[in-house]
């Protein structure tokens, strides 16, 4: 048992690793923060901290949209980067067990609103005001336990459409017309292919339990794909061949200060963060379906693997989601904004935990932080951003592809328990959320639960029917 000192008029003791009750928790300090250290309250596990290095590209993806939509250098966005990596990890270190994200889906909508302002520094100041707004949206709900009510109360039907909707967005995304899968289609359709394999196939179970060498390489989900993907692109022709330079990604706070934070351009305008407010609503709505799916995942992991407690707080994480949203509305504004999950990277971790007992993985604080450090550690090092650039989109397309599928099958799993009633608004929920966005995908679901869900008359129907059934049994005691 380790013992910390006293600083700041608190002394903590922390139990060791193996020490972790079965089906309990794993031990944490600071009380109800849940505050993890590494070495002392999780392992670093190398699997995860290898394959979060490879899946480096799927955040430095969003550079190219960073450049080319707010106007800032590759550098700078790679700067923006690594801070937004190293956000993410406030999640794992305070009790949030989520693999943090963006709010994916809703990037095309966050173009559409940026790009009707003027490039510079009209477009940093408008994306600043809806960062601001959706921080104050996620702070409001998690402080006020709205997030927890959310997740308990709404109904099935629209809770289902909201994870259809967004597994059809995402593969929609990609095999659309100007999807990632055709800029270099063999490439990216090869990838998926065993990507899939690796994480979902019949066949990969039992492969994993015969054969050391398919378990091994199975441990590092999609970035053994990817590498092969990667590697084949560029022997075939479809993806450039990387051109290596040296040295350390720094992160010029002046620039940034100066040039793209409040602290330089000042607040945005009243009318910006009015106009923000629709989008706003629409984001917390999509990464509402994270919520969801996290919700789910973790479940799902509690019941395999008994050793281990997860206990997953839509409050803890819709408040540091809101501080992570803050922080960069007023340093760095990010444009896919900040979300609750990575549902893809959520998806490796658990799939790695679930199949391994805890000698191989002794907990899962381990596999979600250790992916984090590998990929905010990659992403430090300039060789291994220029030796990844040409595949960033390969990382971004698996990323969204595996987010799809895992939306749908929880979907349809949500609807196993429910009516045909359900089912059908979830569809339609899911379709019209899918193709007009989330605010009409939400607001068709209530119209269609407020007039085909609700039954009005159910309270005065069991009264009356009450009411019938005690007279019925009064006539029968008076013929008595």
């Amino acid at each position: 048992m380790a013992v910390f000192p006293n600083f700041l008029g608190w002394r903590t003791k922390t139990m060791s690793l193996h020490k972790r009750p079965t089906g309990g928790e794993q031990p944490s300090m600071l009380g109800a923060l849940k505050f993890r250290v590494p070495f002392v309250h999780y392992k670093i596990e190398i699997p995860d901290i290898l394959q979060g290095a490879i899946l480096c590209v799927v955040p430095l993806s969003i550079t190219a949209l960073m450049t080319s939509v707010l106007g800032i250098p590759f550098e700078i966005a790679v700067a923006f980067v690594l801070l937004n990596n190293m956000l993410y990890l406030v999640h794992t270190h305070f009790g949030d067990p989520t693999v943090a994200g963006w709010i994916t889906a809703g990037i095309p909508l966050y173009i559409a609103f940026l790009t009707g302002y003027p490039e510079g520094e009209a477009r940093i100041l408008a994306l600043i005001a809806l960062q601001i707004t959706v921080a104050v949206i996620f702070l409001g709900l998690g402080v006020f336990k709205g997030a927890d009510a959310l997740v308990r109360k709404m109904p099935a039907s629209l809770k289902s459409g909201i994870l259809i909707g967004a597994g059809i967005s995402a593969i929609m995304g990609e095999f659309g017309a100007d999807g990632r899968v055709w800029t270099m289609p063999i490439t990216i359709l090869t990838g998926a292919v065993l990507g899939f394999f690796m994480l979902f196939s019949e066949t990969a179970g039992p492969l994993r339990a015969r054969y050391g060498f398919f378990r091994f390489v199975a441990q590092y989900g999609i970035a053994v794909p990817f590498l092969v993907a990667y590697v084949f692109g560029i022997i075939i022709g479809e993806v450039d061949a990387p051109v290596i330079e040296w040295g350390f990604t720094t992160i010029p706070m002046g620039t940034i200060l100066q040039d793209y934070s409040v602290f330089g351009l000042g607040m945005p305008p009243l009318q910006y963060f009015i106009d923000a407010i629709p989008l706003a609503l629409a984001a917390y709505i999509i990464a509402f379906g994270d919520i969801l799916v996290m919700d789910s995942l973790f479940k799902n992991a509690d019941a395999v693997r008994k050793d281990e407690k997860l206990v997953f707080s839509p409050r803890r994480n819709s408040i540091i989601v809101g501080i992570r949203n803050f922080v960069h509305a007023i340093f760095a504004p990010f444009i896919s904004l900040s979300g609750p999950a990575w549902t893809g990277g959520q998806a490796l971790v658990i799939n790695r935990y679930m199949n391994n007992p805890r000698k191989v993985m002794d907990s899962y604080w381990g596999g979600a932080t250790s992916l984090y450090w590998g990929m905010t550690i990659a992403i430090v090092l300039v060789p291994v951003v220029t030796l990844f650039k040409p595949g960033l989109n390969i990382g971004m397309a698996l990323t969204l592809l595996i987010q799809g599928y895992l939306c749908g099958y929880l979907a349809i799993e949500m609807l196993d328990r429910q009516t045909n009633l359900e089912r059908g608004v979830a569809v339609i929920v899911g379709a019209v959320l899918a193709v007009q966005g989330a605010a009409w995908g939400l607001g068709v679901g209530l119209v269609l639960w407020f007039f085909l869900e609700k039954n009005w008359f159910a309270d005065a129907y069991e009264a009356t029917h009450h009411h019938d059934d005690e007279i019925s049994e009064d006539a029968v005691t008076d013929r008595t």
